[in-house]
């Protein structure tokens, strides 16, 4: 399985195909994204290389309005879909916002925000390229 793959984006680019994964907690959370509307998805297998989680999920919102209503309702849904109630940091200033639901974590960046910090990078996955 490859370490990395981007989730469908609504930057318009044909992206590489998605994980392949049966894990529910991954599906509930790609999927309450996707419905918000979540820009330039990427979701990296953190088997093997890390102990903190199974998956990381990253995606960028248009505004700190829609990171904040992002993480809220993936919140909300997390608690409702038996999942917990996730610790989620960073929601004053909305420009980072880290949840936590355990064997996934998920970053929502405002853009500016995400190209700075550069996670993608700095966990082997090098962008919409594909290149690691």
């Amino acid at each position: 399985m490859p370490q990395a793959q981007i989730q469908p984006a609504s930057t318009g680019a044909t992206p590489p195909p998605t994980i392949q994964s049966d894990d529910p907690l991954l599906a509930l959370v790609l999927g309450s994204l996707d419905d918000d509307q979540v820009q330039d998805l990427v979701t990296i297998d953190l088997e093997g290389k890390s102990s903190i989680a199974d998956f990381m999920v990253i995606g960028s919102g248009r505004s700190t309005r829609q990171v904040a209503a992002m993480a809220q309702k993936l919140g909300e849904r997390l608690k409702q879909g038996g999942h917990g109630s996730p610790r989620i940091e960073g929601l004053p200033a909305a420009d980072w916002v880290l949840v936590d639901a355990g064997s996934v974590v998920i970053h929502l960046f405002r853009p500016e925000v995400r190209s700075f910090y550069n996670l993608e990078r700095m966990w082997g996955f090098d962008g919409p390229s594909g290149a690691a």
